[in-house]
């Protein structure tokens, strides 16, 4: 079995990750050297809990493609069950969700076998049509709209859109050009995070008006178009090294990637703040749950996806 599967390129970038999450640590370390009495606590735990997760992620990445794709799976999995845990169910509909479930490992099943037909349909056309029936014979009619409408929103965001970036590792093609599919993963996720991360800081040094102040009383315009610019200019620079793209494209990927970065950041804010709480779990300390850090990529890789596709695949 061939259990490293990527290129040099995809090594190399990871290598970059570590030694910025490396300067990162030693700065905590430093400010809190300099200031004793100043707690940098929510600091330190945002900037361990991102070791734990470039660390998985680089494993997912570097081993056998197969190990990739479970890992994409589990965290829709996750997502999920997050998902899920904060929406009100109805009784009656706690066995339409194992269905639900269910079609998490068939979709990543159809990655895996690169089945862009079926990928692109199951959960849009055959998930869409079924859970209803299936609600139905339960006999429950009682908010039946409001329930099928929000099982069929987490599937669509948390398992299809995300499916996305998994069936980039897969794309016919993909592996005799630039670094291949893995470059086309790392790429869109670098890109994506450091959009969040470099909004958060145009944000907090500069910005003053608020963008969208009823959902997300924090984002403000600078922040938005400091992280575009960012992201375009990070896109631009990386994009011949990890993609196949020309500058061009490279340029027009990362405004794609850095304007519906935000889009899908807001839109999980609203749900968040539609169900009044501010994160969608614990599991990673100084950021939440997992589709609190996954939020941006529910709009970024079936958009991303489909651009690189059209274009070069």
């Amino acid at each position: 079995m061939n259990w490293l599967a990527v290129k040099l390129p995809v090594l190399v970038t990871l290598g970059g990750i570590f030694a910025v999450l490396l300067i990162a640590s030693l700065t905590v370390h430093l400010l809190q050297r300099r200031s004793p009495g100043k707690s940098y606590g929510e600091l330190r735990s945002r900037v361990r809990s991102w070791w734990v997760m470039v660390g998985v992620f680089s494993l997912a990445m570097v081993l056998n493609r197969n190990i990739s794709l479970v890992f994409f799976a589990f965290m829709s999995f996750l997502a999920l069950k997050e998902y899920f845990s904060l929406i009100p169910t109805r009784r009656a509909d706690r066995r339409v969700l194992f269905w639900a479930y269910l079609a998490i490992p068939l979709q990543y099943y159809w990655v895996a076998q690169a089945w862009y037909g079926m990928f692109i349909i199951f959960i849009p056309v055959y998930a869409f049509l079924f859970l209803p029936m299936r609600m139905v014979t339960i006999g429950e009619t009682r908010d039946f709209l409001k329930a099928a409408g929000t099982i069929h929103w987490g599937l669509m965001t948390l398992v299809f859109s995300l499916s996305h970036l998994a069936f980039l590792l897969v794309l016919p093609g993909a592996e005799d050009k630039a670094a291949g599919g893995p470059g086309l993963v790392l790429f869109l996720v670098l890109l994506t995070e450091s959009n969040d991360v470099a909004q958060y800081v145009w944000g907090k040094s500069l910005g003053r008006r608020k963008i969208i102040p009823k959902v997300s009383p924090n984002k403000t315009w600078a922040g938005f178009l400091g992280g575009v610019a960012t992201t375009t200019a990070l896109a631009v620079g990386l994009a011949p090294w990890l993609t196949p793209m020309d500058l061009e494209h490279a340029a027009m990927a990362g405004l794609l990637i850095g304007i519906s970065g935000f889009v899908g950041d807001v839109v999980v804010s609203a749900l968040k703040r539609d169900l009044g709480v501010k994160d969608s779990g614990a599991l990673i300390p100084g950021h939440g749950g997992v589709l609190d850090r996954i939020d941006s990529l529910t709009y970024t890789a079936p958009l991303f996806f489909h651009f690189i596709r059209y274009l070069y695949f």
